[in-house]
């Protein structure tokens, strides 16, 4: 939980499979290029709302995941009889 501005690919090497919450992020698009680390966590609810009392000091923050995001959706398939 530092407030260091830090190249995404550091941070994602230094907190692996994580949520983190970013201080004035950098992003291009929808990718992030960097950030100052505000709070992580491995549950993204607890960075939303953890983390939102330590975001006064930002302007602009954006929470990433440092991962791969695994979607186990099932999608239901209706049959008539």
């Amino acid at each position: 939980m530092t407030n260091n501005f830090l190249p995404f690919d550091t941070v994602k090497k230094i907190y692996p499979d994580k949520w983190v919450l970013l201080g004035n992020p950098e992003i291009d698009n929808t990718r992030v290029l960097s950030g100052s680390v505000v709070y992580h966590s491995k549950d993204k609810k607890e960075v939303c709302y953890i983390g939102s009392d330590k975001t006064q000091a930002y302007l602009k923050v954006a929470i990433a995941i440092t991962g791969d995001i695994k979607l186990y959706r099932k999608i239901g398939i209706l049959r008539q009889l």
